[in-house]
């Protein structure tokens, strides 16, 4: 028996977050948002077993964001009907057994990325390169160029114009800079690599919007500096995680090359 997906309160994170951990780096967003709170927290759901155990949780935002046991998800089905969401995020089989709860209601999905590995690294694990290349943190005044080149990424990521929502983009990178999260690699040419600190949690902090423009690519340019971000990074946090398209055999080779491992999968269905 299951209970209907109820609204997280303060009362029940610490219970969210303890079924959460099972899986750290594939539920890295979820934890973020339930112990950040903020006003994101409103749209995290829990749902639990006959037994009062956690069976599962999810995000109902512009993206839903899974993580639950087969028994939790027509609740989460439910919690999600007349929502116009982006995306549906989740490890693969979550994903896919949720898809098939609400696909009557719901429109095709324009985009589905299959299977996309997560992985981890240490400070045990990671390997770096030298090179020409010094990273800081990003300065608002390049918020510009941050946002560009970003967008390209994105665009070809989710195979849509990010620029189209630009005033909006641009906002939310000038505030992540403010905030510390956005990081750059520089050489004498300029900006040559991007990357930022996305969700967090105890565990780990998941790295995203990795990203090395086309003129500065088989250089070494991207091994040096991400190899020299998640050094700095690891003084702070005890692990970095990220997720990656299974097709994009350079990124993983990179990836892997400074000493991430596979530790996880997950879906994505863009809508």
């Amino acid at each position: 028996m299951v209970t209907c997906a109820q609204r997280l309160s303060a009362a029940t994170v610490s219970q969210a977050v303890a079924y959460l951990d099972r899986s750290p780096y594939e539920n890295v967003f979820l934890t973020y948002i339930a112990l950040e709170g903020g006003p994101l927290q409103r749209d995290v759901r829990i749902v639990w077993d006959g037994d009062d155990r956690v069976c599962g949780v999810g995000f109902f935002g512009r993206h839903v964001v899974l993580a639950g046991e087969d028994a939790a998800l027509p609740a989460l089905a439910e919690a999600a009907a007349g929502l116009n969401e982006n995306a549906v995020v989740g490890p693969q089989r979550t994903v896919n057994a949720y898809w098939q709860l609400i696909r009557s209601r719901h429109a095709p999905a324009r985009l589905v990325r299959e299977r996309q590995p997560v992985m981890a690294v240490d400070a045990q694990s990671l390997r770096g390169a030298n090179g020409a290349v010094s990273i800081r943190r990003a300065r608002e005044s390049e918020w510009a160029v941050i946002a560009e080149n970003s967008a390209a990424m994105i665009s070809g990521e989710i195979e849509a114009d990010a620029r189209l929502e630009m005033p909006q983009f641009g906002a939310g990178i000038r505030h992540m800079i403010r905030l510390g999260l956005w990081w750059v690699g520089e050489c004498r040419e300029g900006l040559c690599f991007f990357c930022n600190v996305g969700a967090w949690s105890p565990q780990t902090a998941q790295l995203q919007g990795i990203w090395t423009p086309p003129r500065f690519r088989r250089r070494g340019i991207a091994t040096a500096a991400l190899g020299a971000i998640c050094r700095t990074l690891l003084c702070m946090v005890p692990s970095l995680s990220l997720y990656v398209n299974d097709f994009n055999a350079p990124a993983i080779a990179l990836y892997r090359g400074i000493g991430f491992r596979e530790v996880g999968a997950l879906q994505t269905m863009f809508f």
